[in-house]
């Protein structure tokens, strides 16, 4: 008896399956055109949304800390540790007793003395109940970040009359920052105690010790290195969306002007 070979069935779609599948790509096709579109034309206020949004959480962490949501509050801290150091002693506490804290008070709440540890453990304390939570990115970030969305709410209001800030001026706005943070971070590899951003002594001699010894040493609220990271960042801020958003703009613009040529 002879054996038949097995029958092979070929599978077609049909003419109404694949009318389906047209207008559902077509359907997509049109939504991604005005989700560009939209995009194109409110551009600004898409970025102004993130940007909020952005400066935002790193506030909710310790506000999540003190309501006693922790899972949240570390998914926050662990998020926007790829983006800042989070150093304590460089960092702003909420809900505690103090608005920052030397780091000797911050040693003695991790480990009970203030034998120095590495950077890697210091960044990783995050607060206590009696003392509060850091928000989750230092001041020099506070400032940065922060003044990318204050700028943009600046420029948002004079755009028709913010024509642009030159490339070189920008980067004039920028060097301040890259100073104060490359000499930090150069600082930082001799030790977090003994570094010469840390005491500053250099300052003390070049001011004649005209300030208080906690102006100079450390990096709590109101020292050298807090209002230096304050300042460097906001002007860094003002250079980089200074230049940036202007020139966004006449790029959004022509791809506008381009759209409608089409229709």
């Amino acid at each position: 008896m002879a054996i038949r070979p097995p029958s092979k069935f070929h599978s077609f779609a049909s003419p109404m399956q694949t009318s389906q599948a047209s207008a559902r790509a077509d359907a997509f096709a049109a939504f991604v055109n005005r989700l560009a579109d939209w995009l194109v034309r409110h551009w600004l206020l898409a970025a102004l949304v993130l940007l909020g949004l952005w400066n935002l959480l790193p506030w909710l962490a310790p506000v999540f800390m003190k309501l006693g949501w922790e899972w949240p509050a570390r998914g926050i801290y662990a998020l926007y540790v790829l983006f800042c150091h989070q150093m304590p002693q460089r960092s702003w506490f909420l809900f505690g007793e103090q608005f920052t804290y030397r780091m000797d008070d911050i040693l003695m709440a991790m480990n009970g003395s203030t034998e120095r540890v590495i950077p890697i453990t210091m960044r990783s304390f995050i607060g206590a109940p009696e003392m509060g939570w850091k928000v989750a990115w230092s001041d020099r970030m506070i400032s940065f970040y922060g003044g990318w969305f204050l700028v943009g709410l600046v420029y948002a209001a004079l755009r028709d009359r913010w024509k642009g800030m030159d490339w070189k001026l920008a980067l004039l706005f920028m060097l301040p920052l890259a100073i104060d943070g490359g000499t930090h971070m150069i600082s930082d590899l001799g030790g977090l105690r003994e570094g010469f951003r840390e005491t500053n002594a250099w300052l003390a001699v070049l001011t004649n010790n005209a300030f208080p010894p906690e102006f100079y040493a450390g990096d709590q609220w109101g020292s050298f290195n807090s209002i230096m990271r304050m300042i460097t960042g906001i002007l860094g801020a003002i250079g980089l969306i200074g230049f940036a958003f202007p020139y966004i703009d006449r790029a959004m613009g022509r791809e506008t002007e381009d759209r409608r040529s089409q229709i």
